[in-house]
């Protein structure tokens, strides 16, 4: 502690470095700032053409039709359908993952299977949704001869999948940090392992297990590729798995590559949505920080 009271040292050398590291350090904020101040310009515009609880609130969203709609409604439920199936299928598998290897696998095999897992984190998505397309979708009508060939259902399971390391590292992280004397107290009250696991780790590390759930859902409602290719890009109200949707990400690559003159109101909806999706992970990412703070167990 006594360290810590100290006067910071005048040595260029150190004041350089400490300049250095602030500076890199800021880069985080600045970029964040960067992308705040690229969009608020164009989303001002574009509320000033459509009102605000029309945006929210309206069903359809048409901006290249003869009479544009411009309600994010349909956007957004597609957003959250493809997300909540990828969640129903990362989360249970992602936890049971990440008990595996804190608390069952040896030191070998937890360093293989998380070395795969990195390396399965690296594929490109596009491969997840031609996957999904041609691979996933084809199957499915196999059992549901009433699914689109485009559908959420095939995009969100495959994005399911995507995102598992997401869950399983940060939680057997999470899972690894609880001291070893916890386990060994429970051991010794004649607990077995698997109530050691569910009933004692578990709890202790449902701060950090909270904060990989909700950064995989940050990643999955982010996803680009895999909802383009092989979730459609028809904006539907829809919670139908079956039917065709559209997400707010999928709507940024199609109005992206589209012929949308400049200063027109759907080439300012472009920038609506995408700020709409910061908000929203931003807003994820606040909550993560919020219940890591809030429920984090501290030991001595």
């Amino acid at each position: 502690m006594e360290i810590l009271k100290q006067r910071p040292s005048r040595n260029p050398k150190e004041v350089l470095t400490f300049i250095l590291l602030v500076s890199l350090s800021s880069v985080t904020l600045l970029t964040t700032l960067g992308v705040i101040l690229s969009l608020v310009g164009d989303v001002v515009q574009f509320f000033r053409r459509v009102p605000l609880l029309e945006f929210l609130l309206a069903p359809e969203w048409t901006p290249l039709f003869a009479e544009p709609r411009y309600g994010i409604a349909p956007l957004i439920a597609g957003t959250f359908l493809v997300t909540a199936i990828a969640l129903l299928v990362a989360i249970p598998l992602g936890l049971s993952l990440a008990i595996y290897l804190a608390e069952y696998a040896s030191g070998d095999a937890r360093a293989r299977i998380k070395g795969t897992l990195e390396l399965f984190e690296g594929i490109p998505t596009v491969v997840f949704g031609y996957f999904a397309l041609l691979f996933v979708t084809p199957l499915l009508q196999r059992v549901i001869p009433d699914l689109n060939i485009f559908n959420p259902l095939s995009a969100g399971l495959v994005m399911g999948f995507a995102i598992i390391p997401y869950i399983s590292n940060v939680a057997a992280d999470a899972m690894e940090s609880v001291p070893r004397s916890i386990r060994e107290a429970a051991y010794a009250l004649g607990a077995r392992p698997y109530e050691v696991a569910l009933r004692v780790v578990f709890p202790a590390a449902i701060s950090g297990i909270i904060a990989a759930i909700i950064l995989a859902t940050s990643r999955a409602i982010g996803e680009t590729m895999i909802v383009a290719i092989a979730a459609g890009q028809r904006p539907t109200l829809t919670l139908d798995p079956r039917e065709t949707i559209a997400t707010m990400t999928s709507y940024i690559v199609q109005a992206a590559t589209g012929d949308q003159p400049t200063g027109s109101t759907a080439y300012y909806a472009l920038f609506a949505v995408g700020f709409t999706l910061f908000l929203l992970t931003l807003f994820l990412n606040i909550l993560a920080q919020w219940v890591v703070e809030r429920y984090r167990e501290r030991y001595e």
